[in-house]
């Protein structure tokens, strides 16, 4: 194994980790249990000062084991059952007695929450009060980017985000020929734990089709083809288990997922189309892995350009990075999988995000159809060219075009979204 290679490795362990619930409400979750343990007793009171892109996308979603809504009921349970070392599994330990005293909380006023005054797109700040004892709490950048805890005023961890070598990080180790490069070459053995991925997001898929989550897009899906009105092919596959795992996970179900880049539905995206273009190829376990290795390596590639949150839905670059993989599967080339990117930043790229929600499960469903269709064009050698849109005859360009459209060209349509959701009766 190469130093490079062994950079790819470390990424993927660090980007591809469960998580239990949208990431971030359970980011806010995750704040408050490590406030509550910091304060060492019971919080009387919660007070949750959070930036306006975790408000959007925390606002619509269900929190696991409280079947509710919202990002107060998220910082109550967080406070009361979380347990922080379990990062974004922190509620998988959350009782109905947790939830009970939650929403007593809420409902004597004891838990606010409000937008606060940063630039940050990820950030969080939880203060919680027991008599004259009070804890602090900053999560800034990453869904588990705690970076000050104090407690009655004393600095207990801090992390200076504002340092002046924070710019001056690495160099980025990767692009898609050494992703493609990698995936196919790389020691079996040194990648195999990516088949978690596999089996963590199937069984919530196959949950998503058995119970009546959320707008039950993939269920619906199931019953149309049992009709034979839509036909029983690799495509609805795909999109039928993709779409089932994201309805039951912004339902709020009980059940972890694998992630990517800090997005549950990134990691279901990245994954479930993979897994469905496999079983019906009957391919090996080796290339599976190999596949699912260069769709999340993809993915985690293209989101560094876009940041962890922006008005870009994640869906579609990870919608995008599976077509990768699906290519990888058909036994395409480099150059399709190049062609397989350009045709998805140039038809869905502009797909806003509006926040997590039971409607992300049809977004889920409109990127991996995309991404088939994608994949479709590139193996037959159609490819949308650089002379076209914001697409570069440079994949490494289009990639960066695509990251400079969702971080600075769409910081209006983010301001406008986020308007339209705080200014609606949460």
């Amino acid at each position: 194994m190469t130093s490079e290679w062994t950079q790819f490795i470390e990424l993927l362990h660090r980007e591809v980790v469960p998580a239990l619930g949208c990431t971030e409400p359970i980011a806010i979750a995750l704040a408050a249990a490590k406030a509550a343990e910091t304060l060492g007793a019971t919080p009387e009171s919660i007070e949750a000062n959070i930036s306006g892109n975790l408000l959007k996308n925390g606002m619509g979603v269900g929190v696991p084991g409280t079947g509710q809504r919202g990002l107060d009921i998220a910082a109550a349970v967080g406070a009361l059952g979380g347990k922080s070392e379990a990062m974004l599994e922190v509620l998988k330990d959350l009782s109905p007695q947790h939830v009970e005293q939650a929403n007593a909380m809420l409902k004597a006023g004891k838990v606010h929450i409000d937008v606060a005054n940063t630039d940050a797109l990820l950030y969080c700040e939880i203060i919680v009060k027991n008599g004259d004892d009070t804890a602090r709490v900053v999560l800034q950048d990453e869904h588990t980017g705690i970076v000050h805890v104090e407690k009655n005023g004393q600095v207990l961890e801090h992390v200076d985000t504002h340092r002046e070598d924070a710019g001056h990080q690495a160099e980025w180790p990767l692009s898609m020929r050494k992703i493609v490069e990698f995936a196919e070459t790389a020691p079996f053995s040194e990648i195999s734990f990516i088949l978690e991925a596999a089996r963590m997001n199937e069984a919530v898929a196959k949950e998503g089709l058995l119970g009546d989550y959320g707008l039950q897009v993939g269920k619906t899906i199931e019953k149309n083809i049992k009709k034979h009105i839509l036909g029983d092919d690799l495509l609805n596959e795909a999109v039928k288990l993709t779409s089932a795992a994201a309805d039951a996970r912004m339902h709020g179900v009980q059940m972890p997922v694998m992630s990517n880049s800090g997005s549950g539905n990134q990691g279901l995206t990245c994954t479930m189309p993979v897994v469905a273009c496999a079983h019906r190829l009957k391919v090996s376990e080796e290339r599976l892995t190999r596949a699912l290795i260069l769709s999340h390596l993809t993915s985690i590639h293209i989101k560094h350009n876009l940041g962890r949150l922006s008005a870009l839905c994640g869906a579609t670059v990870a919608g995008t990075a599976s077509a990768c993989g699906i290519v990888y599967l058909l036994g395409g080339s480099f150059d399709q999988v190049v062609m397989t990117i350009n045709n998805m930043v140039g038809s869905i790229a502009g797909m806003i995000c509006d926040g997590a929600k039971n409607g992300c499960a049809l977004k889920v469903a409109s990127a991996v159809d995309s991404g088939l269709r994608a994949a479709m064009l590139a193996l037959e050698g159609h490819t949308i060219t650089g002379r076209e849109g914001i697409v570069s005859d440079d994949i490494e360009q289009t990639i960066q075009n695509l990251g400079r459209l969702g971080a600075e060209g769409m910081r209006e349509t983010d301001r406008v979204i986020l308007d339209t959701m705080v200014s609606k009766k949460r």
